[in-house]
């Protein structure tokens, strides 16, 4: 194991990039999908062996939510089994693993936001995979779950995958109508506020397990969506929908808030929605 060593992967991806930014003064050992079958275990023993790291961050994950209704052997390779592998090579190596949960492994019944104690309760193949890969994550003699929710924070020039949120904005940036639920409510997570958190977590004396990684406070998506015009200084055409509005293969949580206080109390306070999406709009007023 080498001190300051990260294998990070999912590097490609919205929130491993936020995460290599975070550990840019580490030695960092970056995989993406190409470089890296995750559905490998023999790859990734192998992968981990070779770099001996000190920490094992994955941002690797199937995230097609209805796709996975149809393909839950694809979601299942990656958002579980590849979770055991690294978990497995992470105590074989004597490393740090950190792996990133989901709101949706509860069933959105709640009128309060959600704490690492509350039951879940995963209604869809998708969530049910992260809910598998979460129990093998904390199987690791150092593992770190951070469940994370609705990422957000693309850079103006990104070009990969976008989050629901970047979605909107792009589209509201260009004078395109948008939807947005009233009827789900969410803690959104800024991508450089999660990667900030675990970089406290990683360097801090603080004990492995599951913490809720999401900024704090919660509200509707129309009101994040309202919020975000506002920093921008927009008047879009914002189309208020409920789910009932939609129809969608796999089932989601409406009431899917989390409360962050256990990572509160662990050192880290992370800052309101709000406070993210300003920081991270303001980002495209500079460019």
């Amino acid at each position: 194991m080498i001190e300051r060593r990260v294998l990070v992967t999912g590097a490609q991806g919205q929130l491993g990039d936020a995460v290599l930014r975070a550990f840019a003064d580490w030695d960092v050992v970056a995989h993406t999908r190409a470089s890296l079958d995750l559905a490998n275990s023999g790859a990734v023993a192998a992968a981990v062996a070779a770099a001996t790291p000190a920490v094992i961050i994955n941002c690797a994950a199937f995230n097609d939510v209805d796709g996975a209704e149809d393909r839950p052997e694809e979601a299942l390779a990656v958002n579980a089994f590849a979770v055991r592998s690294l978990a497995r090579a992470a105590d074989s190596s004597g490393a740090t693993l950190v792996h990133y949960g989901t709101d949706f492994v509860f069933d959105g019944t709640s009128s309060e936001p959600y704490n690492e104690d509350s039951a879940p309760s995963p209604r869809s193949a998708y969530a049910a995979s992260k809910l598998l890969g979460e129990w093998f994550g904390l199987e690791a003699a150092r593992g770190f779950v951070l469940r994370v929710e609705s990422l957000f924070g693309m850079s103006p020039s990104w070009g990969g995958r976008l989050g629901t949120l970047d979605k909107i904005v792009r589209a509201m940036m260009i004078g395109r109508e948008v939807s947005a639920f009233t009827d789900r409510v969410v803690t959104p997570s800024y991508v450089e506020d999660v990667a900030a958190a675990t970089r406290v977590l990683v360097d801090g004396n603080v004990a492995p397990g599951l913490y809720h990684c999401v900024n704090s406070d919660h509200a509707s998506w129309h009101d994040v969506v309202v919020e975000s015009a506002r920093v921008l200084g927009l008047s879009p055409r914002i189309k208020a929908i409920t789910t009932n509005d939609v129809t969608m293969r796999a089932a989601r949580p409406r009431y899917c808030a989390l409360s962050n206080a256990k990572l509160h109390a662990a050192g880290f306070a992370m800052p309101t929605w709000q406070d993210a999406v300003s920081r991270w709009l303001k980002s495209f007023q500079r460019t």
